[in-house]
């Protein structure tokens, strides 16, 4: 019989965890806490740094998905790329939220860390690069802020040579029987995408049977999730810059606002936007 006593007894066990793994040791909470190191007296540079942390660890979830969600198109495992897709658009949410926080900074706040940040700008991020290219905006001159660090230029590299989310999605719609182009099936993956009426039409057969296709409807829509997750992402990203530093050019160089609005019109999954308007 369970007794005052002995419910005591149990907790105090629970509260013991010398000789054991504990919650603190699995996550290793002391590596990532004492990774936070500010170059400024600015008391919102923690701010600063904390967000771009969080959000390259969001991002290695994201490559994750992504990476093994590419794997399963390829495969035709359709099911489990669903649950994978899924994942990465409610992680794009979660990245689209943390510039919430990153906005409260006020210009003058920022400018008191700016001096300290050198050339180092969130478009060095490798991480983010993968996920670009895994998207299919591919560009070869974006290896190059990377060429300095030889594992990770080699891990850019391998998401820029290969096939991406999209690519794969094509060639499994061909499997299906579909009239997919050659061009698009076969072709240097490292070039840009280029949108095909022929494409079009065959995800147009698609959404006009969606019980008929029911997986490729699926795989489409999800696609079609992530990438409205993604561009939600990118304009708080413009947002969030242009109420912070205006016009001003990006640390690492670029024209900061003027080049992040130029991402706005990329289109990641164009025949399964244009479609909307033929069905």
């Amino acid at each position: 019989m369970t007794t005052p006593e002995s419910i005591v007894h149990q907790e105090k066990a629970q509260l013991d965890f010398s000789g054991s793994m504990s919650y603190g040791d699995y996550l290793h909470i002391d590596q990532i806490l004492s990774a936070q190191h500010p170059l400024s007296p600015a008391h919102d540079e923690m701010l600063f740094i904390i967000q771009h942390q969080t959000s390259e660890l969001w991002m290695k979830l994201l490559l994750t998905e992504l990476g093994s969600a590419i794997a399963d198109v390829r495969e035709s495992r359709l099911p489990p790329a669903f649950k994978k897709l899924a994942r990465a658009s409610r992680i794009m949410e979660q990245l689209v939220h943390a510039w919430d926080v990153l906005a409260t900074m006020t210009p003058p706040e920022y400018s008191a860390i700016r001096p300290y940040l050198g050339p180092s700008s969130g478009f060095q991020s490798f991480q983010y690069r993968c996920i670009e290219f895994a998207l299919g905006n591919k560009n070869a001159a974006m290896l190059q802020p990377h060429a300095h660090h030889p594992e990770r230029l080699a891990l850019v590299r391998s998401f820029h040579e290969a096939p991406s989310l999209y690519d794969e999605a094509l060639r499994l719609l061909a499997r299906a029987g579909f009239a997919v182009p050659a061009g698009h099936l076969q072709r240097d993956w490292t070039q840009p995408y280029e949108a095909s009426d022929a494409v079009e039409a065959a995800w147009l057969q698609v959404y006009r049977a969606p019980e008929q296709h029911w997986d490729l409807y699926q795989l489409a829509e999800k696609l079609t999730d992530l990438e409205d997750a993604f561009r939600l992402w990118r304009f708080r990203h413009v947002t969030t810059v242009e109420r912070i530093i205006g016009f001003k050019r990006g640390t690492g160089g670029t024209g900061g606002v003027s080049y992040l609005r130029k991402m706005l019109d990329v289109v990641l999954f164009p025949e399964l936007w244009r479609l909307r308007t033929d069905l």
